[in-house]
């Protein structure tokens, strides 16, 4: 039965039956390494920093790998209609592998940098690759049981990845890190070598590379990420002012021009597709709150940098068991708006009980509890904004709107990141009470945005 033609109700078993069971192997392999290399990375760098020197350089290693991300994942579709599916993840894993190994011998930060922008190359295609296998190897009713698959992978990444990252820092080297993660990739190749069909997919006429617009994308991603290490509030300001800049720029040639990264009408939040993005950066954004936790928890409520860290994780827990819960729901609309409203109450709880040290225990399982609703919100949401941006992408588009996921991703966790730390930064990490409240009560306002979205994301 061809994917097109079968239209009945799909079950997870479904995604196991009919030799799809290899399929979805490969595609949760794919953003399982992604993932699994993003909190390794963030886990060592420390210790890179300690050995081979480069502080003054520490941020440019995860905004390098975003820009690179972004070129890899906005071409994923010509390299598909050019190589074949096998080809393209050939590509993948080849840069993915090439780059951590380039990090796994980098002298001086210079050549780690480099290593990394190729890492990232290979990890933006892998990860775009996963979303377009969605669409191409699974019919429409297995698309939300499909991304399903996606969230639980990186879940189970985000939790496993700090404590391989803690295990290579502190005992066998940060080197023998980046080997172990590249090592990863030859066993996704034999995945991908046996289980993904031969059959080159229809593409498609492919638009011209849009350079220009990623360039304009990549520094405005750079100019937020300045806007959140500076203490100055007037360069915060002036990043804050280039990075917004050009977000317009962005948008405005992805309307007028003919090469574009996104698919047409992504960045008019009047359409429903864009508005479908738009409820998905908001949300990420909501969720990026997070990434400050751990400092939090162990400055506020003296807990130790392990216990903070896993109890941090319970953000990612809630995503994977939001998703699996909602991934198969009939119901999409009660459970897209039930989601940023979870969100919303975990940061106002953790806005609440994150400034006040010395809580207990009774407290800290009050924050416990606000992680995983931020993690929930998002979860409930996520295997059905995928779908719509699928079915509201234009015809001759979805393959380009399959890959732009990957795309949106990276600049709503990279913006939502760097936006904490000018917030955190503004309020006076020194002062850390103040901060969390800043960026909790902050951020709470970004799940009610998304909100206000989800009307025009379920027109017709």
């Amino acid at each position: 039965m061809s994917v097109q033609a079968e239209t009945r109700s799909a079950g997870f078993l479904d995604l196991l039956r009919e030799g799809r069971a290899g399929r979805s192997a490969v595609m949760a392999g794919g953003i399982s390494l992604h993932a699994v290399n993003v909190f390794l990375v963030a886990t060592v760098l420390p210790s890179v920093v300690r050995d081979i020197g480069g502080l003054n350089y520490f941020a440019w290693s995860t905004t390098l790998y975003v820009v690179a991300s972004l070129l890899g994942a906005s071409n994923c579709a010509r390299v598909i209609d050019r190589f074949g599916t096998r080809g393209a993840y050939r590509l993948a894993l080849g840069l993915f592998m090439a780059g951590g190994l380039i990090c796994a011998v980098a002298p001086v930060m210079g050549v780690l940098l480099g290593g990394r922008f190729v890492q990232g190359l290979g990890a933006g295609t892998l990860s775009a690759l996963s979303f377009t296998m969605v669409r191409v190897l699974f019919p429409q009713p297995m698309w939300p049981r499909a991304f399903t698959v996606l969230s639980l992978a990186w879940g189970v990444a985000s939790l496993g990845g700090p404590a391989i990252g803690g295990v290579f820092a502190q005992t066998l080297g940060w080197r023998l890190g980046f080997v172990a993660i590249s090592a990863m990739a030859p066993l996704i190749l034999l995945l991908v070598e046996t289980c993904v069909p031969r059959e080159r997919p229809a593409m498609g006429t492919q638009p011209p590379v849009a350079l220009v617009s990623l360039a304009v994308l990549g520094a405005s991603a750079m100019a937020m990420s300045l806007a959140g290490a500076v203490r100055e509030p007037w360069l915060s300001g002036l990043g804050l002012a280039a990075a917004l800049a050009g977000l317009v720029l962005f948008a405005r040639r992805e309307q007028t021009g003919r090469a574009r990264v996104l698919p047409r009408g992504s960045t008019m939040v009047t359409t429903r597709l864009g508005a479908t993005y738009g409820v998905m950066a908001l949300l990420l954004i909501g969720v990026n709150a997070e990434i400050f936790v751990p400092y939090f928890l162990q400055r506020l409520h003296g807990l130790t940098p392990l216990h903070a860290g896993y109890m941090s994780a319970l953000m990612a827990g809630g995503w994977s068991v939001a998703s699996l819960m909602s991934g198969g729901t009939r119901n999409v609309r009660r459970v897209t708006t039930a989601g940023p409203l979870v969100l919303w109450a975990g940061l106002v709880l953790l806005a609440w009980l994150m400034p006040q040290s010395g809580l207990g225990d009774g407290g800290l399982a009050g924050i416990g509890l606000g992680l995983a609703m931020l993690g929930g919100g998002i979860g409930m949401c996520w295997p059905h904004l995928g779908t719509a941006v699928f079915t509201a992408a234009p015809e001759d588009e979805r393959n380009l709107a399959s890959a732009s996921i990957t795309s949106v991703t990276m600049l709503g966790n990279a913006f939502g990141s760097a936006l904490g730390g000018m917030v955190t930064n503004l309020a006076g990490m020194a002062e850390p009470s103040l901060a969390a409240f800043a960026l909790f009560g902050l951020y709470s306002a970004t799940p009610l945005a998304a909100l206000l979205l989800l009307p025009r994301m379920r027109r017709p």
